[in-house]
């Protein structure tokens, strides 16, 4: 008899659903980019961007809760649009970024579902030797099969507000403005 209740026991526990677990994305470097922007003295709006980042999503399309996101990427990858003003974003003034060795990462903890498709994503920033939490609202754009690469995709968007003074680079604020907009757009691969 008591041959029989664990037989029962574990045909019950192999027929019991299984539950999904997060599945390993890597971002797609060339269409993930991170897009800043931030008043220069009230006259202009100044722009730049960061893109070919590298970072691993782990997706729980069943509980997007569960989901995790890690980003790296070296401050020198900032692109401006002018050599000059990039030049100075690197020096002293600001980053003091000299080689490719000074990071930026975000790590999420966090991930509280508002929506359908959205949710606030709060992870720690580490930039310029500092770490602050901080809050993306994010949008899940589309998840399938990419029509080119045949194999399964997911897109995000995400947008912050960030405090250069935060991470000692707020050189000139208030005048050029201490807010920074942040937009992230990401598409991701799943891994092999």
């Amino acid at each position: 008899m008591k041959s029989l209740l664990t037989t029962a026991t574990v045909l019950g526990l192999l027929a019991a659903p299984a539950f999904a677990a997060p599945e390993a994305y890597t971002l797609d470097p060339s269409h993930s980019q991170i897009v800043f922007d931030y008043s220069h003295l009230g006259f202009s709006t100044g722009t730049g961007m960061f893109s070919g980042f590298e970072g691993e999503i782990q997706f729980d399309q069943e509980d997007p809760a569960n989901s995790s996101v890690t980003v790296s990427f070296p401050v020198r990858s900032m692109l401006t649009g002018w050599e000059a003003r990039f030049e100075h974003f690197m020096s002293p003034d600001f980053f003091n970024a000299t080689d490719d060795t000074k990071m930026v990462t975000f790590q999420s903890t966090a991930i509280e579902v508002t929506g359908e498709d959205t949710a606030l994503i709060t992870g720690d920033l580490s930039m310029n030797g500092v770490t602050k939490s901080v809050v993306l609202d994010a949008k899940l754009n589309q998840v399938g099969d990419h029509p080119m690469e045949g194999k399964p995709w997911a897109g995000f968007d995400a947008t912050t507000t960030l405090l250069r003074s935060d991470y000692n680079v707020g050189m000139f604020a208030p005048y050029v403005s201490d807010e920074v907009q942040v937009h992230i757009s990401i598409e991701a691969m799943k891994a092999q």
